[in-house]
């Protein structure tokens, strides 16, 4: 296996750069195995089955994006990544320039004193680092963060609510689960109203999102664990699910990563680093809706694990057809390919 084999040409102009309104008129590429098929998500009720379960990643996005000042009076940013107390005081986080910040040093805005740095993780690539203000940190978020929009994304975005998901519930994320930001009130109520039962998970969306990989050997690409809970009632509905002859549906990427963590881990709650490529054993997941990713990267390889070597044929048709990719893009639905299929 090679970095190689996960790369593609992704023109500038295919990347999206603003939300679609309304959310479920992005386009909706659906692979039938020997044929392509063009919808919007408004449809996705209609392509699903009766006795189906769509699961979603209700994460919340948080404003995590800092822009500070050091005592110099230079330009810091830090970007929290996950709480590591219940109080949501001290956070991993990543900081530049990483390699100038010092313990101790505490980082303002506009004169108040918001960020204190603390050591390096034992990674080394991100820091521990304290909320300073008194009261509730994620208020002290809201006054002085901005919600953290990946780098390839050079547009203003005018409303902060075009990056979070309508079902989203838990603050924490320091990302969105993208693919759920298409879906809509009036697509939860067609899937009431056809039988498609829904679920939640919740995956805290980590450093893994930002970081391409960067070793020749893509399996030497080091995951950083991320925080998922699979709630009791949801893992029901998926065993109820599948004894019912239905398919599980997973609305991205990180639901597929808390599930598949569940049945891999045997816990339903707890740190995943689990890495899906070639080969994977697939345990829970028949059905994925996800957004297209960057070249280079592990989404890219938990696709071709889910589908094969045919990502290429869709991605090539997807660019054909001019759909927007990445975080504001368009989406595709992907079945489950066969062993056999997959060779």
């Amino acid at each position: 296996m090679q970095l190689s084999d996960f790369d593609y040409e992704l023109p500038e102009q295919h990347i999206a750069q603003t939300p679609i309104e309304p959310r479920d008129s992005a386009r909706l590429l659906v692979d039938r195995g020997d044929r392509v098929e063009h919808y919007q998500v408004a449809e996705l009720p209609t392509l699903l089955r009766k006795g189906d379960l769509v699961v979603l990643n209700e994460t919340k996005v948080i404003p995590a994006r800092l822009a500070l000042r050091r005592p110099t009076g230079g330009k810091a940013e830090v970007l929290l990544l996950e709480a590591l107390d219940e109080e949501r005081r001290t956070w991993e986080a990543l900081a530049r320039p990483g390699g100038k910040l010092r313990v101790g040093e505490v980082l303002t805005q506009d004169g108040v004193d918001v960020i204190k740095m603390g050591p390096r993780t034992q990674a080394g690539d991100t820091f521990v680092v304290e909320i300073v203000p008194a009261g509730d940190p994620l208020d002290v978020l809201d006054r002085h963060g901005e919600m953290p929009l990946p780098p390839y994304i050079g547009t203003r975005l005018e409303n902060p609510d075009r990056y979070q998901t309508v079902f989203a519930a838990e603050p924490g994320s320091a990302a969105a689960p993208t693919a759920g930001l298409h879906l809509t009130p009036s697509v939860f109520e067609q899937f009431s109203a056809a039988g498609i039962g829904t679920a939640t998970v919740e995956l805290v969306v980590g450093l893994d999102t930002f970081q391409p990989i960067s070793t020749d050997d893509p399996l030497d690409h080091p995951m950083h664990t991320e925080r998922y809970r699979v709630p009791e009632a949801t893992w029901e509905a998926v065993r109820d699910t599948r004894r019912a002859g239905g398919r599980v549906v997973a609305v991205g990427t990180t639901a597929v990563r808390a599930l598949e963590s569940a049945a891999v881990r045997g816990e339903l709650s707890g740190r995943t680093d689990i890495f899906i490529y070639e080969g994977f054993d697939w345990q829970v997941v028949d059905v994925i809706m996800t957004n297209f990713h960057l070249p280079k990267t592990t989404l890219l390889m938990m696709i071709d694990a889910f589908v094969g070597a045919r990502w290429r044929e869709l991605y090539a048709e997807a660019l054909a057809q001019d759909y927007r990719f990445l975080s504001f893009g368009d989406a595709m639905l992907l079945e489950r390919a066969s062993p056999q299929d997959q060779a």
